[in-house]
């Protein structure tokens, strides 16, 4: 038994979810929409301000999925009504981060700066060595994140680099001398 996918989805107010065919669903708030085809094989119904995602048997692949559909549509509910954050943190002598428009720039060290454009539904903030990213898509805001830090990802000597706000580098101890 899918423990997760047996956990029915409460509806707060001022959302709506439409259910159409091939199970695609469409979810409003008061922060925007999000529109996505879920797996056909399940079974999603809507009754008394809450979802409920249904398997037709017990296959494996069809226990595996309904788990992952009860998941994408409580990250949909949820980013309507409060949307995601994450938070990296930048790490290093020179190493900077500012705003220019829809345009977040990196000083990382290279020879040139690094330019990100905030990707739709997405805004970037810098907050001094903070960079925050915020929207209603899960996958949107940890994906543009790990575009970020993937662009100098921390090194575990000086422990220079880009890396999550709860991620801690573990660090490694430099070369000694040879001794003869």
């Amino acid at each position: 038994m899918s423990r997760i996918g047996l956990m029915p989805i409460a509806i707060p107010d001022g959302v709506n979810v439409t259910v159409a065919e091939n199970n695609t669903v469409t979810v409003k708030g008061p922060k925007g929409t999000l529109t996505r085809t879920l797996p056909a094989e399940m079974t999603i119904s809507q009754d008394n301000g809450e979802l409920k995602v249904a398997r037709p048997s017990d296959d494996k692949k069809e226990k595996a999925l309904h788990g992952l559909t009860r998941a994408l549509l409580h990250n949909m509910v949820v980013g309507v009504t409060d949307g995601f954050t994450k938070t990296l943190e930048i790490n290093g002598v020179g190493y900077r981060a500012e705003k220019k428009g829809k345009t977040l720039v990196l000083h990382l060290g290279y020879s040139h700066l690094v330019n990100m454009d905030d990707p739709e539904g997405l805004e970037t903030k810098v907050d001094g060595n903070k960079i925050i990213i915020s929207g209603i898509s899960k996958e949107a805001v940890g994906q543009h994140a790990a575009n970020i830090r993937a662009k100098r990802a921390p090194e575990p000597y000086k422990g220079k680099g880009i890396k999550y706000d709860y991620e801690t580098i573990r660090r490694k101890e430099g070369k000694t001398g040879k001794k003869a």
